[in-house]
């Protein structure tokens, strides 16, 4: 189902989140102070915008309220992320999703908060757990980034339309990495191979279910 998500500040996060939700065909408003980081995606992002978030008026125009997702990636400016962060919850923004250096920085007013140090420890306890996820980072409570190796014979030799990973499992191949090369723009044509890593975006119950699946692979 598609949905609606602005993100409030560009850093390597909020980049990161913008273009992961892109990749998976999500509405995503990009916003940020400085014209830098929103010019680099003006073509990834639905909508960009160069604008204060600490500004009341300013959220009041870019209609927070008719968003389902506002994620605040304003990591390094306490005061400003917990300015906006109260803005938009006041303007009646659905669901907040706070980035945060601090547990204080937490505490205020967002639905979820996003520790990156923390959730990568997470994302290093799934690899641990699986033999095929090479790293996992949560986006949101929804969606999550996977990079997984191709271990199942019954995988191989086969095209992304063969595979159906989006049918059965709910992801978006964004990118195929070949032994040393990198496809980021994959078509649906392209052969998986033994040892090929796929980076996926989708919700985590598909990322586990991929995993499931090969795990079940002939010996």
């Amino acid at each position: 189902m598609r949905k609606s998500f602005a993100v409030f500040g560009l850093g390597r996060f909020g980049e990161s989140v913008v273009r992961a939700l892109a990749a998976a065909h999500q509405d995503v408003l990009a916003v940020d102070i400085n014209e830098e980081p929103v010019n680099e995606l003006m073509d990834v992002a639905t909508q960009t915008m160069i604008a204060d978030t600490r500004d009341e008026q300013v959220l009041r125009d870019l209609n927070v309220d008719t968003f389902d997702y506002v994620i605040i990636g304003i990591g390094n400016n306490m005061e400003a992320s917990i300015l906006t962060t109260m803005l938009s919850k006041e303007q009646g923004a659905k669901k907040v999703i706070a980035k945060a250096e601090t547990s204080d920085q937490g505490r205020v007013g967002a639905e979820q908060v996003v520790f990156p140090e923390r959730d990568m420890g997470q994302g290093i306890a799934h690899r641990i757990l699986s033999n095929h996820i090479l790293n996992f980072i949560d986006l949101s409570d929804e969606y999550t980034l996977a990079a997984i190796e191709i271990t199942d014979p019954n995988f191989v030799n086969q095209n992304l339309i063969d595979l159906k990973i989006r049918q059965r499992f709910g992801l978006t191949v964004i990118a195929i990495k070949h032994e040393k090369h990198i496809d980021v723009s994959p078509k649906p044509t392209d052969m998986m191979a033994l040892h090929d890593v796929i980076t996926v975006v989708g919700p985590v119950k598909g990322v586990i279910a991929l995993d499931e699946a090969l795990k079940k692979k002939k010996n």
